[in-house]
């Protein structure tokens, strides 16, 4: 199976957020391709098949499940065509798990066209203040968790404790795994900045997270009164994302970098 690994939000090797990409012939088992996901250890593994209308199947695997939106695999895995497979396309259709999803080149950048996700105030639970070490502004709640903080310097000085953040669900009451808790704060040098956290998922810190800007984009645009922002994610590895509010649906736009092409060999 053709493997390759992609650094996602990024434009300098060794940074952004990696995603592997597998692109088989046709779909490998449920059970094989959690196991390749957790073999390669990264934030997520996707898998793309083409289909016979034209479009490409996509899922995107954690180390521990599969889950319904990722932005930086969906990104790496149409670098990875654009580059190898579809040299002559400007945009691609992705078939997925949260509906049909677009990629278009716009000279250096990939743009993804994700669905919107508004968050609504929610209570500033225990497990949140704890494990972070510090008192919110507000807390939001959309597909992920969005913690709002007074500046960028709180926000780098986090050191969150996983272990209290795991209790995180059974107090909001959820019955599932797949979310994660942003945390956000106004930039110094851009927009805004954040960092994701997704221990639920097997993911403790994720590099840089685009699905999180599905729910970034619109609060940031109605806080500042901008829809076009510039925005980074502030993990160890770093990345930088431009963000258009289009109402019900957003833009999160930037670069790759390749890092690996081989096999996986089954």
């Amino acid at each position: 199976m053709e493997y390759q690994i992609i650094n996602a939000f990024t434009d300098k090797p060794f940074s952004g957020n990696p995603a592997g990409v597998c692109l088989p012939k046709t779909w490998p088992s449920m059970d094989t391709m959690q196991k390749i996901a957790t073999e390669n250890n990264l934030s997520e593994t996707a898998f793309v098949v083409k289909k016979e209308n034209g479009l490409y199947g996509l899922r995107w695997f954690t180390p521990t499940l599969e889950i319904d939106l990722c932005g930086h695999a969906t990104l790496a895995s149409a670098y990875a065509l654009f580059n190898d497979r579809e040299k002559d396309a400007q945009e691609l259709k992705f078939d997925t798990a949260s509906g049909i999803l677009t990629v278009t080149r716009e000279d250096e950048y990939l743009c993804l066209n994700f669905p919107s996700a508004l968050a609504a105030e929610c209570p500033i639970y225990t497990s949140i203040r704890k494990s972070l070490g510090i008192e919110p502004i507000a807390v939001f709640k959309s597909i992920d968790f969005l913690v709002l903080l007074e500046n960028e310097a709180a926000l780098r000085r986090i050191t969150p404790n996983f272990d209290v953040l795991m209790k995180l669900k059974a107090e909001a009451g959820l019955d599932h795994d797949k979310f994660g808790v942003i945390v956000t704060a106004p930039g110094e040098e851009c927009d805004f900045v954040s960092r994701y956290f997704a221990p639920h998922v097997g993911v403790p810190e994720d590099p840089v997270t685009g699905r999180a800007h599905c729910t970034l984009t619109p609060f940031w645009s109605m806080r500042l009164g901008k829809k076009i922002m510039d925005a980074r994610q502030l993990s160890a590895r770093g990345g930088t994302l431009r963000c258009e509010d289009l109402g019900e649906r957003v833009k999160i736009s930037g670069k790759a970098v390749p890092y690996l092409k081989g096999n996986i060999e089954l």
